[in-house]
């Protein structure tokens, strides 16, 4: 109804727009006393010293030659600066997708970090590595602090002033008034957002035990399908033949493999290539279509193979690819131990489909438990494998070195026996796995340790990223 002039009640005007009148006005003035001080500004400009607020703390990843050869990951980091490699993730979101100075981003987190990058800290980190930085607004760019004791000067001298607003500047005044009062539509609004997104989030969270439950269902569909298909673990030990040295040329070592219906993708090291009619895919990885010949198997005619690799090889499949397609990789490549790190659940389910694929390829093979941290999730050994009672370690005193995460370092050698840990190494832990993986056995650790050659790194939704590889697979269970 009116009221005189045409008016509403101003307490009906407050009712119908929910006691948002005041704050929407409030919004309006601040920014329009905004704008009015930047046009009274324009007589006299100054660059502001930076004040701490405008210091970030950050961390430089080192190249390996300066840290004794081990390349810093998300973990060590989280571990070195905020107490606990757990608060990896926290790192992550900071720096995710922010390029870095050659070009490259941080998309996962288990991606391998490169010397030099510079990743943003939570505000809470300390340690000697953290630094503070100038955060200078470009993506992920930060400059040093400046140096203390500097600041701005002036002349000092009183002057009147004659208050002129040249048209620029009358330009931006009419913009901030345009911007108040959008701000005021804008902020009517608010509310209603931020309850639909509490409703979204409500609803995610209801459907969140559904998803988990459905995809722990065909991660367990893949376990099956892994313990009945024996077609393709000849396949790509065949496939391994066909990159086996022989008299005339050496061998060129496969990393990993894919089997499918459609063909085979190999990864080989960047400085290797395959011959036609295997086809180049990247820099790494290499595919022959299923009706293209093999150039030769195992023990074939054209010089002579040598066996030695395909014995020595132990292909195991470590999850699916995006496509559902199993990923072979060759443990006998780890060079001594595998790290798997991340949740706790998957990490176990890593190294007990591990177990897993040992059992079937290499029945009888000894394993020896270590008990690592105490609350880790226990392991079963398959009864096809050898369990063996803890082997006696005192006699051996040098253990073996370790190289880092560098694929080309990686030295090959037979899979013999296998010392699995459960849960992270503790000192003891940490010695009694050195001394058992220098003397031939193999390591398989649920958890971070200083002797691993290979870290892979899991997530709560069941895949696992292997950096070294640039792979990231999804986890039978």
């Amino acid at each position: 109804m009116s009221n005189g002039a045409g008016r509403v009640p101003e307490h009906r005007a407050r009712t119908a727009a929910g006691h948002r009148i005041p704050q929407t006005l409030l919004y309006a003035l601040t920014a329009l006393l905004a704008a009015c001080l930047v046009v009274l500004g324009t007589t006299r400009s100054a660059e502001a010293a930076p004040s701490a607020d405008d210091l970030i703390k950050v961390f430089v990843v080192q190249d390996p030659a300066q840290t004794g050869g081990q390349l810093a990951t998300l973990q060590s980091i989280a571990a070195a600066t905020l107490g606990g490699a757990g608060r990896a993730d926290e790192i992550f979101e900071l720096n995710r997708g922010q390029a870095q100075k050659d070009g490259a981003v941080l998309n996962s987190l288990g991606d391998q970090l490169h010397p030099g990058w510079i990743l943003r800290l939570p505000q809470d980190a300390s340690g000697p590595g953290v630094q503070l930085a100038r955060d200078t607004g470009g993506g992920n760019s930060a400059s040093a602090p400046p140096a203390s004791g500097t600041a701005s000067s002036g002349t000092g001298d009183a002057q009147s002033t004659v208050l002129t607003i040249p048209l620029t500047a009358a330009v931006a005044l009419f913009g901030a008034v345009l911007l108040a009062l959008i701000t005021a539509g804008i902020v009517g609004r608010r509310k209603v957002r931020a309850a639909s997104g509490a409703v979204g989030r409500g609803v995610r969270a209801l459907g969140a035990p559904i998803r988990r439950r459905r995809r722990l269902a065909q991660r367990q569909e893949t376990s099956r399908r892994f313990e009945a298909d024996g077609d393709s673990v000849q396949r790509a030990y065949n496939t391994l033949g066909e990159f086996a040295g022989t008299d005339r040329e050496p061998e060129k070592p496969v990393h990993a493999l894919s089997v499918d219906d459609a063909g085979v993708t190999v990864w080989l090291s960047a400085s290797d290539a395959a011959d036609a009619p295997w086809a180049s895919v990247d820099s790494t990885r290499w595919r022959r279509t299923a009706g293209a010949p093999g150039l030769r198997a195992a023990g074939g005619d054209d010089g002579v193979t040598s066996r030695s690799a395909l014995t020595t090889a132990c292909l195991v499949r470590a999850g699916t690819d995006e496509a559902d397609r199993p990923v072979f990789v060759d443990l006998s490549r780890l060079d001594g131990v595998l790290s798997v790190s991340g949740d706790r659940g998957v990490a176990r389910d890593v190294v007990q489909n591990l177990l897993a694929e040992i059992a079937r390829s290499r029945p009888n093979m000894p394993v020896t438990v270590l008990r690592g941290s105490a609350d880790a999730p226990p392991l079963a050994v398959p009864p096809n494998l050898r369990q063996m009672p803890q082997a006696a370690t005192s006699s051996v005193t040098k253990p073996f070195a370790s190289h880092g995460t560098v694929r080309a370092a990686a030295s090959r050698r037979p899979v013999r026996g296998l010392v699995v840990v459960s849960g992270t190494p503790g000192p003891q832990e940490e010695a009694e796995l050195a001394a058992l993986c220098s003397v031939g056995w193999t390591g398989l650790v649920c958890g971070e340790t200083q002797e691993a050659h290979w870290r892979w790194y899991t997530d709560g939704e069941g895949r696992v990223g292997i950096p070294v590889l640039d792979l990231r697979l999804t986890v039978p269970a």
